[in-house]
């Protein structure tokens, strides 16, 4: 049996577990307005009068109020010039108001009445009726008609010159949330590795893995969870009637949390008993296929590079090149931070190029159709000095937390 892996039971590994977030908070409202203030500089620099926000990350990100998405329309107006405003349904007003970070003008609308005419006239006011808006690159489709008929001079553009701009270059306070999460996550990982036994469930693993997130911190428990064994590994992401574990068959889970609305996201590949000569093999290959990935990473760098990177390791080591299989199905990486995918992508064809702040995963997972797939998801993030990590990747296929 590998080490750390097996042994225990969910009782023994809950009760070892503790509230890992003493020391943490959240974002401070001085840094709310400084990323307002870098939005409103890059809206002048891309001829923008305004920016609309919606009610999902993007708002979280500029203003701090956590609001879900419905299909009333509840956002924010930065102008290029002045001071923030919100569109807020009239009977949802004391709600938004106590969570309120940025102080700004509420303009209020009833359910018979249209809210992109509010937007329209709050532009008015701004001198933007004619102007260009950035309009929240992620809001439903229907938002933006409603928009296009209220306002027939203005030029609606995507927002995402603005926000994701901002939103690429974490800041230390971001980092250090990032950080807590992740090993939040990783602590998670470790508990659930010794409670596997034959004939586990996914759901049960699943079960697990959420309330080890409660108990390290996480009031949400996991954000996401995918618990795979055997030949189920193979699929990325699943599939639709999970199998439970054998002895000698691959596990692979991904899960991750958020603390205050940060998230984390890891993946962990190993055997449950003695690995055979094929699973060593194809462990070893992804795990330097991550390393190589890493090493990519570089200021200045396009991102697509380190997607590059990784495939012409794969490739090199017997692999099928692009999509192919055996080998790497999808992308390197994905950016993280408020959301668990956003910008910037480790993806052919993305020139983005890696600035400090980025924070970004590397896992260019191998499948092998039939067998099993390995996938090692660690997140880094850049410095003036190059790439850190958030976590150290797995050690070895017999030792994958580094237990001894």
């Amino acid at each position: 049996m590998n080490r750390g892996i097996g042994g225990s039971t969910a009782e023994n590994e809950l009760a070892q577990l503790h509230d890992m977030t003493a020391g943490t908070e959240p974002i401070q409202p001085d840094e709310y307005r400084a990323r307002i203030a870098n939005a409103q500089r890059l809206m002048r620099e891309q001829g923008m009068a305004a920016l609309f926000v919606e009610s999902n990350s993007n708002l979280l990100y500029f203003t701090g109020v956590p609001w879900r998405r419905s299909e009333r329309m509840t956002g924010a107006i930065i102008p290029a010039q002045g001071e923030i405003e919100y569109i807020v349904p009239a009977f949802e007003r004391g709600t938004f108001e106590g969570m309120l970070q940025i102080p700004g003008r509420m303009n209020l609308w009833q359910e018979h009445e249209a809210p992109a005419l509010l937007i329209a006239e709050v532009l008015a006011r701004h001198g933007a009726s004619a102007g260009v808006l950035g309009f929240d690159e992620t809001a439903p489709f229907f938002m933006y008609t409603g928009l296009r008929t209220h306002a027939p001079e203005l030029a609606i553009v995507s927002a995402a010159g603005v926000t994701s701009e901002c939103r690429m270059r974490k800041s230390s306070a971001e980092i250090a949330l990032m950080q807590r999460a992740n090993d939040m996550t990783l602590r998670v990982h470790q508990a659930a590795a010794r409670i596997l036994r034959e004939g586990i469930s996914t759901a049960e693993v699943l079960e697990f893995i959420d309330k080890a997130h409660r108990k390290v911190g996480s009031r949400r428990g996991s954000t996401f969870c995918i618990v795979l064994f055997g030949a189920d590994t193979a699929f990325p992401h699943g599939v639709k009637s999970p199998k439970s574990l054998e002895r000698g068959e691959m596990v692979l889970i991904d899960t991750g949390c958020e603390l205050y609305g940060y998230q984390s996201d890891i993946t962990r590949t190993y055997v449950f008993g003695n690995a055979t000569e094929q699973q060593r093999e194809v462990w070893m290959h992804e795990q330097q296929a991550q390393l190589r990935a890493f090493e990519a990473a570089q200021l200045g760098v396009a991102a697509e590079q380190i997607d590059g990177a990784a495939r012409a390791y794969i490739e090199n080591a017997g692999y099928q090149a692009n999509y192919g299989l055996p080998g790497l199905p999808h992308r390197t990486g994905h950016g993280i931070g408020l959301d668990i995918h956003e910008s910037p992508y480790m993806v052919k064809g993305n020139r983005t190029p890696l600035d400090t702040g980025m924070c970004f995963s590397i896992e260019p997972m191998l499948c092998v159709p039939n067998a099993f797939g390995i996938r090692h998801e660690d997140h880094a993030y850049m410095t003036e000095s190059g790439p850190r990590w958030f976590t150290q990747p797995a050690s070895s296929i017999d030792d994958p937390f580094g237990v001894g």
